[in-house]
């Protein structure tokens, strides 16, 4: 009988310490993170690249984080073991805002570090809460309710002088790209000998597509680089087998 209550005893105070253990806090890999699954992959992705662009404009670390419940925390405790544990914002300027949403809880918070305090302080971060995000949790719209939370958050960021945020480690300097360009009609024509007209200028296109998105991340801009590398390639190459632009025959013997 001893041995029995002892191992009820047991299983109690093991069934305790799971229920009392803290959320654990989620390693910082996105600006967007949901651990409740109540955004689509295409809401996170659009949330994630609005964030990612303020930031590279602003130089702000705006962040959101959903989880079930922060039990037995409070969600300012859990809060602020997040913004210890991400240390968002940049430092020495302390620029980083996170809005936590615990969504089994019906609570939600807005932490920001101090250098966002003057533009965002608790009465500031209360009425985005209270006039912004809520109605549309309440319409149980609770992705909806982020966005325009986040919205109106970097519109009240935006308005704060910050320091200019630093070039971007993966960016290329415009001379390079220059240099770059005319490298590759120069090493085109290469190409061409190797591979024949249309692949080797399209491979040519190809790289110049990613150098230019690589550098600006956009889209149509690295399309149109590598259409136009393309074109320059393909009429202005030397092919080979007398293919090319220039005649083979017009210096010395072929072979």
């Amino acid at each position: 009988m001893r041995a029995a209550l002892a191992r009820l005893l047991l299983a109690f105070l093991a069934a305790a310490t799971f229920v009392l253990a803290e959320v654990p806090v989620p390693p910082l890999e996105v600006r967007v993170t949901d651990l409740t699954g109540t955004l689509t992959a295409e809401q996170s992705g659009a949330l994630e690249e609005s964030l990612r662009a303020f930031e590279a404009l602003k130089g702000a670390q705006l962040a959101v984080l959903l989880v079930p419940t922060t039990a037995p925390e409070t969600i300012e405790q859990y809060a602020i073991r997040v913004a210890e544990a991400w240390k968002l914002g940049r430092k020495g300027v302390d620029d980083g805002l996170l809005l936590l949403v615990a969504t089994d809880d019906r609570r939600m918070r807005i932490e920001v570090g101090y250098g966002l305090e003057g533009a965002v302080p608790d009465a500031i971060a209360r009425r985005v809460i209270a006039e912004t995000i809520t109605p549309y949790f309440r319409q149980g719209d609770i992705p909806g309710g982020i966005e325009a939370g986040m919205q109106q958050l970097m519109r009240v960021v935006d308005g704060e002088p910050l320091p200019a945020p630093a070039a971007s480690g993966r960016g290329v300097s415009p001379d390079l790209l220059v240099f770059g360009f005319f490298f590759l009609v120069v090493a085109g024509t290469v190409l061409r000998g190797i591979f024949g007209r249309l692949l080797g200028s399209g491979i040519a296109g190809g790289i110049m597509g990613a150098i230019v998105w690589a550098a600006s991340h956009a889209l149509l801009m690295a399309f149109g680089a590598a259409l136009l590398m393309f074109i320059l390639v393909l009429l202005f190459g030397v092919g080979r087998g007398g293919r090319g632009g220039w005649s083979s025959g017009g210096f010395g013997g072929g072979r």
